[in-house]
């Protein structure tokens, strides 16, 4: 997943450290937000008809739709066909990190929400399919994520718990090169 470089994003103050955009920034973010949101409802939909959420990600990713509506799906929460300006804001971080290339680093700094945002059906685990997600959200390597999914369930019950997630997301940042893409993901 790659932000385009004609987005605005890319002139945005973002804080590498903890993945996070400074307060007069995160204002900017919400008034573009603001400015998507025609329907003056506080949030974005991506059903078929009203497709704003899918127009954005096209400008400003490089993703085609499949990816783009799994990615509304695992935003869109209580399953609404909505996402507020939280999601959306997430998205955001989830999309500068990637371009700063401290994907790593986000996951470390903000665990449990990439947990709950990973955990679609809200069982307070991660199956194999929902981590799976992880390869392109946060541009890490598919070929190592089936063994790194059962280095990390512990309980050997195939699904992760949010301690076995947060051991995974502290060895990313121990051992970046076993999950980075050759020639993305900087050395941490």
């Amino acid at each position: 997943m790659k932000l385009k470089t004609e987005s605005f994003f890319h002139h945005l103050n973002f804080n590498t450290d903890y993945c996070i955009f400074s307060l007069h920034n995160t204002k900017i973010i919400y008034d573009y937000f603001c400015l998507l949101d025609v329907h003056n409802k506080r949030t974005l939909n991506g059903n078929m008809f009203d497709v704003q959420f899918c127009c954005f990600m096209r400008h400003v990713t490089d993703m085609g739709m499949t990816y783009i509506m799994q990615i509304f799906d695992l935003l869109d929460a209580n399953g609404d066909g909505e996402i507020g300006f939280n999601e959306f804001y997430m998205l955001v971080c989830i999309l500068v990190s990637s371009k700063h290339h401290v994907e790593q680093n986000f996951l470390d700094m903000h665990s449990r929400q990439a947990f709950e945002l990973l955990d679609t059906d809200s069982s307070g685990a991660i199956s194999f399919a929902e981590f799976e997600c992880l390869a392109y959200l946060f541009n890490l390597k598919r070929n190592v994520l089936k063994k790194t999914f059962l280095d990390f369930d512990i309980s050997g019950d195939k699904r992760l718990i949010y301690k076995e997630f947060r051991i995974f997301t502290k060895d990313c940042m121990t051992n970046p090169e076993k999950y980075k893409k050759k020639g993305h993901l900087k050395q941490m």
